[in-house]
């Protein structure tokens, strides 16, 4: 099982940089950013790949409403060529609220369009070249779209937990982003059904990167307190609401690692046993900076078995 950090997308580039150095000087395989209405985060990943050799660098996620097979797959195989074949792609189905109201279109059939576009996306991440006319989208490509030196093709994830994301998702993508899906949520439901899918579909087994808010501290209660506030904003939507429930909890603060290193560790072996085949630390600046740095020390180590 190899671990990553997810990093705020609140820095300057140069801070951003920095970060990741220390992220890979600490052990750790990968830093990933999310996608918002500010930075872009393929373009920001293939930065921080080119400046960090030997950091793998991902984006979790693109929602895939308001972009299109085409350009996405631009900006995956640039990544990709600018970071040596370290960057990871993955997508999200996002949500009605930030949908309607950032990009002014309907949240509708989203696992019909999630489906759409992962067929039309494969063939352009593994051949430059499409022909897919389906229902919702089209994507042709008169001009080849092939990126010299994207190689090998950019994996594909998907930021899916809910049964229909998850089918689709193992038959067309190589692995899952879950955030907020605990050990219990993973281990019963997450992981089997789409491994079952991936095998249905004679597909390797998917990868299964596991986003878990988590901190090293020596004052666990203030910083679950934060924790609480911050992580909040998830329990609005309803795919989180599920999972945090299928994991047996209430809130999202009650899935965070929080608390001395050998109750985060333990939590890490939670989640590998459960399925995982990668661990991403988010939200580990929560505590301030001696938090950040203990939190990745331990990860590091954690990381070299």
């Amino acid at each position: 099982m190899t671990i990553g950090v997810a990093l705020s997308l609140q820095d300057r580039i140069d801070t951003t940089v920095q970060l990741s150095r220390e992220a890979h000087e600490a052990g750790l395989r990968s830093v990933w950013f999310g996608q918002t209405f500010a930075y872009d985060s393929p373009t920001l990943a293939a930065i921080v790949g080119r400046e960090v050799p030997g950091l793998h660098v991902g984006t979790s996620a693109i929602p895939i409403f308001g972009r299109h097979p085409l350009p996405v797959s631009s900006q995956a195989q640039t990544a990709q060529a600018a970071t040596g074949g370290r960057y990871h792609l993955g997508l999200a189905l996002g949500t009605k609220l930030l949908t309607e109201a950032g990009f002014g279109i309907p949240h509708e059939r989203p696992i019909g369009r999630l489906r759409e576009f992962l067929t039309a996306l494969r063939p352009l991440l593994e051949t430059g070249s499409a022909d897919f006319h389906g229902e919702l989208l089209t994507a042709a490509t008169p001009l080849p779209a092939k990126v010299p030196g994207a190689e090998p093709p950019v994996p594909l994830l998907v930021a899916a937990m809910g049964p229909q994301a998850l089918r689709v998702s193992g038959e067309l993508a190589d692995g899952i982003l879950p955030l907020l899906a605990g050990p219990r949520a993973l281990a019963e439901h997450i992981v089997p059904a789409v491994t079952a899918a991936a095998e249905a579909a004679g597909r390797p087994a998917p990868r299964i990167v596991a986003f878990v808010p988590g901190v090293v501290t020596s004052d666990a209660d203030t910083v679950r307190e934060t924790a609480t506030d911050s992580l909040a904003f998830y329990e609005q939507f309803p795919s989180y609401q599920r999972v945090i429930g299928l994991s047996g909890a209430t809130r999202a603060v009650d899935l965070a690692a929080i608390g001395d290193e050998e109750t985060v560790a333990a939590e890490v072996r939670r989640y590998r046993d459960a399925g995982a085949t990668e661990v991403v630390f988010t939200a580990t600046d929560l505590g301030g900076e001696e938090d950040r740095r203990r939190t990745w020390a331990l990860l590091g180590e954690l990381a070299k078995g």
